[in-house]
């Protein structure tokens, strides 16, 4: 008996007749699945076994994909299900991390670099950082713990240290999320309300985080969250519904509803944040990111209240209108 893992072209998404290569996982289906940084091999984690695969990618010479061959399965460490496995932007190191409160940092070769015990009474989430030098995790307490990754001058794993916490919350909390660059964190949480966090900060001295924006949310049992790569609007899969919110005011702009039958299992924006791709019910979504285009009129018209050069003024005079042209021809509400 079979599952499957399907790997896209991306170019060739926008064709009707899409390829794709299927890899077969044999009696056995993936979890969680992860392309490494230089999109040479992907891992996944597998439900049965609970155990970490890695896989290499072959390539044609048109650069469509030719096949995948299993290379390396990790040693089992978890005695639970795992709800959280990445692999950090520079290589260096992967996570998994069980309900169960055990977080195992591995290297690339499946040797176990650090395990940590953490305090959070079940764990919902471990993420690691885009610049791959935090780890966060999160559960049934109110807080996000944040750890860093400390590697000596010469690439050599060091130890990892606890850096800090995002408090605030009354409540245990679901999901969280990293901006593009590290700078910015958001959460939701059980307790009703989202929050947006200034991480850049000197921890190391004490500073704590600063928080820029807080909310309501449709509350629900589970949620997944996501940051728009300027920070400026927050998305909240709840159910099978989809809300997104300005971090500029910290409003709801839209909500879209019943988009699968079953919940949103994950989202992402594109690198640009233009766009907002969802999966669920076996299927993968992907949504325009309208609301980025008010929210930048708003952010823009706001800066125009201040002092500006002539030229930044221009700009944004013109980033107003080519937005509210855009909204226009979408039959889009302006603001």
């Amino acid at each position: 008996m079979y599952r499957t893992v399907l790997l896209w072209y991306t170019k060739e998404l926008t064709v009707k007749e899409k390829r794709s290569l299927r890899v077969n996982i044999e009696f056995d289906h993936a979890t969680l699945v992860r392309w490494s940084p230089d999109g040479k091999a992907f891992l996944i984690h597998k439900a049965v076994a609970n155990t970490i695969e890695v896989y290499k990618i072959s390539k044609k010479p048109d650069g469509t994909l030719a096949s995948a061959i299993k290379a390396l399965e990790f040693s089992k460490r978890h005695t639970e299900d795992v709800v959280g496995m990445d692999i950090a932007s520079t290589g260096k190191y992967i996570i998994t991390c069980s309900k169960l409160n055990d977080l195992v940092v591995w290297d690339l070769k499946g040797q176990v670099l650090a395990t940590i015990e953490l305090h959070l009474g079940s764990t919902y989430r471990a993420r690691i950082s885009p610049c791959a030098r935090f780890i966060g995790t999160s559960g049934f307490t109110p807080d996000v713990n944040i750890w860093e990754v400390i590697f000596s001058k010469s690439g050599e794993f060091k130890q990892v240290a606890k850096a800090f916490d995002l408090g605030g919350h009354s409540s245990g909390i679901l999901d969280f999320t990293f901006s593009a660059d590290s700078s910015c964190m958001a959460t939701v949480s059980k307790d009703g309300t989202y929050r947006l966090y200034d991480t850049k900060i000197e921890f190391e001295k004490g500073e704590d985080p600063h928080l820029l924006q807080t909310g309501p949310w449709e509350n629900t049992t589970t949620a997944n969250i996501a940051l728009s790569p300027n920070t400026e609007v927050l998305a909240i899969a709840h159910g099978s519904s989809l809300s997104f919110y300005s971090t500029i005011t910290g409003l709801l702009d839209v909500t879209i509803e019943d988009i699968f039958l079953g919940p949103i299992t994950c989202l992402t924006f594109d690198a640009v944040g233009e766009y907002i791709l969802i999966a669920g019910d076996r299927h993968i979504k992907v949504f325009q990111n309208i609301t980025g285009y008010r929210v930048a009129i708003e952010s823009a018209t706001r800066k125009l209240t201040q002092k500006q050069t002539s030229a930044t003024k221009e700009r944004l005079e013109v980033l107003v209108e080519d937005n509210r042209k855009f909204l226009q021809a979408m039959g889009e509400k302006c603001p």
